[in-house]
């Protein structure tokens, strides 16, 4: 089984990318997360970009034990003095020297000749080695070099006593055939000590990050440059949760595994994705919402017998407690009667079809039914008497004058049974004003924990009577009594569409402390 070596660039490639800057506790907050991981290397940033860079280097240097902690450098004396300063903390630190070698780098961008970028290389991995024992070279736009000139390049910067040679696709362009033919070419055409070994490191712009990676492995590579959720420049770099887990369910055909904790994968994902607040796609692998949820009725009724039949990994292995089977328009009966069972409830003959009905109409108006909205439906069913269910029919900010008074909200509710209620509270921000005078009406005290807001646009060439035609979809989980509680709303306008969201989650925190009080058996609902 071979040892692939794991190089986590989040905090270099990642951090530079649109959208995803951070300040520099939140790249040490990362770094403890990327540690906890077990990647074998951490690429901290680029010292010579900024002061600040070069500050939050040396704060994770000096903060971090484990993983070896690695700066960028171009190849130049002044950037490679920038990283060794900036790493001076660390116990195990690398300088990563770099400089494109294509035709188009050398002519468009360095405006120097091969020769010229031998000769750069030879000086900066030579002086790189004076204050490094540990030194990586990439040869930036390796795959559009060409190949006889790129092995030349990776042999000077090896004689020079590099460690780890890095053939990077800059640009995303390669495909998974290609790479692992080149890999081949140079592990016969670069003069290298056994010791040194090829990196790879890939770019998404045509999707193939994560298949020319793996390609790169079966090629001879021993080392991945990834990044956790995928983020780098333009499409992203390989995702690291992608690669690892790829690596360790095929075992059976790569002969390879990482050092990589996964168990600690979803923390590291959620970590990196409220620092940046970007989070993956739902249907993003291993880390996705959807990932490890199963709605179609026929996929349910398979899981449900045995997980191996749609799962072809566990969410345990990623550090994922999560109830895989989410109820929805497309559920069928088996799915339901066993979410059912779960919270106390034995669905059968009339009573599980009178259930299913109901339990369709509310689908198809909420799309996804979480276990608290199941608990409610299930009470009413069984009771035969509707829900006292809280809607939303005004709310009403009013902004202050002075700069430190706090808004104030009126909000109206309308209730099954107690019609229409009405109440008022102020906060330092709008929105918490409008949940406290929710809060005072509905009895319950909660946090919001997560708010994630949809703008959805109306199609361009569809009419519309109010201009934009547009809506807002909320989907919000908030915390009471130190449990999790999930609510969803879609409305017309962003403040009502968020009130109504915390309702909704505040009436389901509801219906399962009512379950609950009733003595049935109720597991958490997990916050995805």
């Amino acid at each position: 089984m071979s040892r692939i070596f794991i190089f986590d660039t989040t905090l270099r490639d990642g951090e530079q990318a649109p959208g995803f800057s951070m300040q520099p506790d939140d790249k040490l907050r990362m770094a403890r997360a990327l540690a906890a991981l077990r990647v074998d290397v951490i690429e901290a940033g680029f010292a010579a970009s900024s002061p600040a860079d070069a500050q939050s280097i040396m704060n994770i240097a000096a903060a971090i034990e484990g993983p070896i902690i690695c700066s960028l450098a171009r190849a130049t004396r002044s950037d490679i003095l920038a990283a060794a300063t900036a790493l001076a903390p660390a116990a195990r630190k690398r300088a990563h020297v770099f400089i494109g070698t294509s035709p188009l780098h050398r002519e468009a961008k360095l405006s120097m000749s091969r020769a010229q970028v031998l000769e750069a290389i030879r000086s900066s991995i030579a002086f790189a080695r004076d204050h490094f024992e540990d030194v990586e070279f990439s040869a930036e736009d390796a795959i559009r070099t060409e190949r006889d000139y790129l092995a030349e390049t990776l042999s000077v910067a090896a004689a020079e006593g590099a460690t780890t040679l890095n053939v990077p696709d800059t640009v995303g362009y390669t495909t998974p055939e290609e790479i692992i033919d080149l890999y081949r070419f140079l592990d016969g055409a670069v003069d290298r000590r056994d010791e040194v070994i090829f990196s790879t490191h890939c770019h998404d712009d045509l999707g193939m990050a994560v298949a020319n990676s793996l390609a790169a492995v079966r090629g001879g590579a021993r080392q991945i440059e990834c990044a956790v959720n995928g983020i780098g420049e333009r499409a992203g770099n390989c995702a690291l949760e992608d690669v690892v887990m790829a690596l360790r369910t095929r075992q059976d055909f790569y002969g390879a595994d990482t050092n990589i904790d996964s168990t600690r994968i979803i923390t590291a994902s959620r970590t990196l994705s409220q620092i940046t607040n970007a989070p993956p796609p739902r249907n993003k692998a291993i880390v996705g919402a959807n990932a490890f949820a199963h709605e179609a009725g026929i996929h349910q009724h398979g899981v449900l017998q045995n997980r191996a039949t749609y799962e072809i990994m566990k969410p345990e292995d990623i550090g994922l407690v999560t109830e895989s089977i989410v109820l929805g328009k497309h559920s069928g009966r088996h799915a339901l009667a066993a979410r059912a069972r779960a919270l106390g409830v034995v669905l059968e003959g009339e009573q599980l079809d009178r259930t299913f009905t109901a339990f369709k109409l509310v689908a198809d108006e909420v799309g996804i039914v979480d276990t608290a909205k199941l608990a409610a439906l299930l009470a009413e069913v069984s009771t035969q008497r509707p829900q006292a269910l809280w809607k939303l029919t005004k709310v009403d900010i009013r902004s202050p004058i002075a700069a430190n008074a706090w808004p104030v909200a009126r909000v109206e509710l309308d209730h099954g049974e107690r019609g229409r209620v009405t109440d008022i509270a102020s906060a330092p921000g709008a929105l918490d004003a409008a949940f406290a005078a929710v809060s005072q009406m509905m009895g319950m005290a909660a946090r919001v924990d997560s708010l994630e807001m949809q703008y959805i646009a109306a199609e361009r060439d569809v009419p519309s009577t109010d201009g934009q035609g547009a809506s807002v979809l909320v989907e919000m989980t908030v915390e009471v009594d130190g449990d999790v509680y999930a609510g969803r709303a879609r409305a017309r306008d962003i403040l009502p569409c968020c009130v109504s969201a915390y309702i909704d989650a505040v009436s389901n925190a509801q219906a399962i402390q009512a379950l609950s009080a009733a003595g049935r058996s109720c597991p958490q609902e997990q916050a995805a």
